[in-house]
């Protein structure tokens, strides 16, 4: 019997830095009524707050969803409030020599955007994001700048060969995310199963990153059973299915 659902935000819940749907919202909101819910998602918490929060009911409920940014490296729980259980922040010497492998990777790969949307390199604590159209990127110039992920893969390789001591992962529509070593999506599986008292076995993983090298690949290798999605629409077909299939009208 499966006992927690466990979402990726971006590209899954959500179009990339995008507020929920109106529909992915009711049947978010319905599946937290029934079963325990958890998002894990390399944005950071001021992100889950404006695309995922905002468009859930308050209330008791609240207290089924388990809510993990920055890929894992920090972990909320609603008590009346939202707490903070840990967060794996990285040091300012790592997060220095981070943005500068980021910046020589990005330059070595040859894939300079013509025009970027706010921040391309963002400072997460925890974590370190580089988006390569900027934060605030349209999400159609998004959605075409490297579909078949060729662009980020380069990038990524050179990447590791800089910084092979810290975790390097594709997620979203543009971004690269890097956290402590053996710091990703199963970590962050780990502590839900440690904190919420459940076994792999009971959970299922849904994302849109689920290839290797994606930042949703770590759950799956964590033995979690997982289903891969190519969006939102996708991800509210599967919730329609887990309700159903737990015998809930």
């Amino acid at each position: 019997m499966k006992k927690l659902i466990v979402f990726d935000l971006d590209g899954t819940l959500a179009p990339s830095k995008s507020s929920l749907a109106p529909q992915t919202a009711a049947l978010l909101h319905d599946l937290i009524g029934i079963i325990k819910v958890a998002v894990i998602s390399g944005g950071a918490w001021t992100q889950f707050e404006k695309q995922l929060l905002t468009d859930l009911p308050k209330g008791s409920l609240l207290t089924n969803l388990s809510l993990l940014p920055t890929c894992g490296t920090k972990f909320f729980q609603y008590k009346g409030k939202w707490t903070e259980l840990y967060s794996e922040d990285l040091t300012a010497d790592q997060r220095k020599k981070i943005i500068d492998s980021l910046n020589k990777a990005a330059g070595e790969s040859g894939f300079h955007a013509e025009k970027v949307w706010g921040k391309v390199i963002e400072d997460r604590g925890s974590q370190v994001t580089f988006s390569a159209l900027g934060q605030q990127a349209p999400l159609a110039e998004k959605e075409k700048w490297d579909a078949d992920f060729a662009k980020r893969k380069k990038i990524t390789a050179i990447l590791k060969t800089l910084i092979p001591e810290f975790s390097v992962r594709m997620g979203g529509a543009t971004s690269i995310d890097v956290t402590k070593p053996g710091i990703d999506k199963a970590y962050g599986i780990g502590k839900l199963k440690d904190t919420l008292h459940l076994s792999l076995k009971e959970m299922i993983y849904i994302g849109d990153a689920l290839f290797p090298g994606g930042n949703d690949y770590p759950a799956e290798q964590a033995g979690v059973v997982s289903i891969p999605v190519k969006g939102p629409d996708d991800t509210n077909v599967v919730i329609k299915t887990i309700i159903a299939c737990l015998g809930v009208k």
